[in-house]
């Protein structure tokens, strides 16, 4: 992890990556694979080897679900398949994480701002925080298609910083993936690693370069609430 102070930061925005972090997003997103593989002449898979590569998008967890013969299958249409079964069923078993709801509202009670930022499209996060009450609620919501580069480039954290009205400095950045936590430090925002998640079993989020390993919600919430009182 990074040497670095945390003790003097000047907390004003709170903001988090969506899939792992935010939201459970895991069942529909499984579901919606299984679906495609079984309309395309394909055995459902065991989800759970899956759920890992869900923070790298659905192309990664449909070449994962075919391993072997990954090669020997054209994935575009499964891949299109997927995608749109997932974008009617988004919001059917996708939930905050447990104590997730409270956190928001303890951030929202205290005066501070939070955000989402995730390189899942607009047209997919958009309905899904619309689904679970939360867009009118956020001070940002930044997509991995609303700036030219998504994480781990940093062009996504500044463009929620600019919606929210805050610096990067004032920012705590949240996420389950490598890519999230480099892409916090590159915009030199305090990084907290999820590692709740949905991380690989060979993942070293020590070594990520995050400020903060981060076990739970609950255990957000603590360290939030240290940091305010300081």
């Amino acid at each position: 992890m990074r040497v670095r102070s945390v003790s003097h930061l000047n907390l004003s925005c709170v903001l988090f990556d969506l899939d792992g972090t935010l939201v459970d997003t895991a069942p529909d997103l499984l579901a919606a694979l299984n679906y495609a593989l079984q309309q395309h002449g394909q055995a459902a898979i065991d989800t759970q080897a899956i759920k890992p590569f869900i923070s790298f998008g659905a192309a990664a967890m449909l070449k994962k679900s075919l391993g072997d013969n990954g090669n020997e299958i054209d994935h575009s249409e499964m891949l299109a398949t997927m995608l749109s079964h997932y974008q009617q069923h988004l919001a059917c078993h996708s939930r905050l994480f447990d104590g997730m709801a409270e956190l928001l509202a303890d951030l929202e009670d205290q005066g501070l701002k939070w955000g989402v930022v995730t390189n899942k499209h607009r047209r997919y996060t958009q309905p899904l925080m619309s689904a679970l009450g939360l867009t009118e609620r956020a001070a940002c919501i930044v997509s991995g298609d609303d700036t030219p580069f998504p994480k781990p480039n940093p062009a996504p954290l500044f463009a929620a910083c600019q919606q929210a009205e805050v610096s990067a400095s004032e920012c705590v950045y949240i996420g389950d993936a490598s890519h999230d936590i480099t892409a916090g430090n590159s915009a030199n925002m305090t990084t907290l690693a999820a590692v709740y998640g949905y991380l690989k079993p060979n993942d070293t989020p020590e070594l990520w370069g995050a400020d903060v390993l981060i076990h739970s919600p609950a255990h957000l919430a603590d360290w939030l609430k240290e940091i305010l009182c300081r």
